[in-house]
This record gives structure tokens, C-alpha cells and sequence, in this order.
């Protein structure tokens, strides 16, 4: 009598998952000019040699809409509090609160005649101020 064996079959571990996307993204120009902050710093002796700065991207409560975005340069990272991505060659760094906030936001740097600086662009947003620096969701 033969038996039948059913195929083996293998559950993919944590360490065998694929990486999860990033919940933002930072576009090239806007890393190429990160970068190029970081690098007058240094040359300006504002960063120490070897020292290291993170992007931080956050949202905090306030405006007249509720929510605003921040940019920093930071040079703390806490693994348990924060989240830590790389684009383009910055280490991007997300606090695990502002995280609930910036699905599919898209970090940019606009250098135009009519508008020169970072933009997030948040979907989540259901509405701006009128001068758009704050958002409710």
C-alpha cells in the first residue's frame, strides 16, 4: 500500500520576510540637499569629525488645523523610539508616534522661482489651514 506525502512547505520567518516599505519617502533632491546641509556644517566646524546627523521627520500637534510637520538635522537616534530608514544615502529617522501619522508621505525640496524649500506631502491629510502649514487628518 503506498501512502501519500504532501508537499513540504515552508512558513517564512521574521528573518526571512521581505522588508516592509517605508512609510515615507524622501525624493533625491531632497537628500541631495540634505546632504549638501550636512556638508556645509562640517566644513563651517558645526558638526564634530565623524559625527553623525539623522534626518528627523515628526509630526506635532498644533497650527489652526491640528497637526504640522517638522524637519530637523538630529543627531540622536534611540533604537527603541525611533525608526530608522535610508534614502539616497540619509539616514532618515521617525519617531514610532509620528510614524501612526506619515503613511505615504513624500518628503521633497522644491528650488523654483516661485518656491525654494522642503515640502511633506501627507494623502492622510483631509485638510489644510489656509496658509497650509498645518493639517487634520
Amino acid at each position: 500500500m503506498a501512502t501519500a506525502t504532501a508537499p513540504e512547505t515552508q512558513a517564512l520567518g521574521a528573518k526571512d520576510a521581505p522588508p516592509a516599505a517605508p512609510p515615507l519617502t524622501v525624493t533625491e533632491k531632497a537628500a541631495a540637499e540634505v546632504r549638501r546641509h550636512v556638508a556645509d556644517m562640517q566644513a563651517g566646524g558645526q558638526i564634530e569629525p565623524g559625527g553623525k546627523l539623522y534626518l528627523r521627520v515628526r509630526v506635532q500637534g498644533g497650527g489652526c488645523s491640528g497637526f504640522q510637520n517638522k524637519l530637523d538635522l538630529d543627531a540622536a537616534y534611540d533604537e527603541k523610539k525611533d525608526h530608522k530608514f535610508e534614502f539616497h544615502g540619509v539616514e532618515v529617522v521617525v519617531d514610532k508616534r509620528s510614524m501612526l501619522y506619515l503613511s505615504g508621505a513624500v518628503v521633497d525640496f522644491h528650488d523654483d522661482l516661485n518656491k525654494r524649500g522642503f515640502t511633506i506631502t501627507n494623502p492622510q491629510a483631509k485638510s489644510t489651514c489656509g496658509c497650509g502649514s498645518s493639517y487634520s487628518m
